[in-house]
């Protein structure tokens, strides 16, 4: 088998498995409500495979260095549901995911131009967040539509994320390993959120499952951190499965707490 087709098939089958993460977590999503389907939607479904698959082709270093990208990455998106969430309150699809793209281009450029340590990552993140989640605490609680799901819905959402992966593979060699952090943060899972749900359901629901992501990313985003740490230290291999353990413990902590306010106040 030549070099260029062990490749392309290879590269298949990382686009193949990346597919099967996202059509698993978005049936799960849709079945579960706003609060629910937004713990699921920040769990690393489209950036955990792209990382997964990164580590198989460099070395720790790589990883741990893509993942100090990674970091003020997290604070571009949050910023880019608090763009979206205010103006799908009145506004299209189209004006409203147009903005938030428009707002996460202009952060991930900005970053771009930095060499960033752990602290100035994580700095980056608490002011992000400290900014945003109050502003976003008044639009989670909108009665969530019964959603019809379209033939279409799914293959999209499967297809973006194979796409994703297909970039960050074939790029890192020569882009390196702050691009490939960059570009392996941007958020698939929120944008098809955005493109299926809004024309559907409408914008304040959709804005509802965004808004009720922000704990959620905040554990990313600290899950990050993990990943570089671990990777730096102990290898890809640890820092990656101490990232993902990060965030499967936060958001059940979140879930958990959720949950016992609710049987509080019933």
């Amino acid at each position: 088998m030549s070099l260029d087709l062990h490749f392309i098939l290879f590269l298949l089958l990382r686009m193949a498995i990346a597919a099967a993460f996202v059509v698993t977590a978005s049936i799960i999503t849709e079945r579960s409500g706003p609060v629910i389907g937004a713990l699921i939607a920040t769990l690393p479904v489209s950036a955990g495979p792209s990382y997964v698959f990164l580590a198989f082709d460099h070395d720790a270093a790589f990883i741990a260095q893509g993942a100090l990208s990674s970091l003020p990455v997290n604070a571009a998106t949050i910023f880019m549901c608090l763009t979206y969430v205010v103006l799908a309150q009145r506004h299209s699809m189209l004006v409203s995911y147009g903005s938030a793209f428009a707002v996460w281009i202009v952060f991930a450029s900005i970053i771009k131009q930095f060499d960033w340590t752990l602290t100035a990552g994580l700095a980056a993140n608490l002011i992000a967040f400290g900014i945003c989640i109050p502003l976003l605490a008044g639009y989670r609680h909108v009665k969530m539509p019964l959603v019809t799901r379209r033939w279409y819905d799914v293959p999209m959402r499967a297809a973006l994320v194979a796409t994703l992966v297909a970039i960050v593979v074939s790029t890192s060699g020569w882009v390196g390993p702050r691009i490939s952090g960059i570009i392996a943060l941007y958020p698939v899972v929120f944008s098809s959120m955005m493109a299926i749900l809004h024309p559907r359901i409408g914008g304040p629901p959709t804005a509802a499952v965004l808004a009720n992501s922000a704990w959620g990313l905040l554990g990313f985003g600290m899950a990050i951190a993990v990943l570089h740490v671990g990777a730096a230290n102990f290898g890809s291999a640890i820092g990656l499965s101490l990232g993902l353990a990060t965030c499967v413990v936060w958001n059940l902590t979140l879930w958990w707490n959720g949950r016992r306010k609710r049987l509080a106040t019933a």
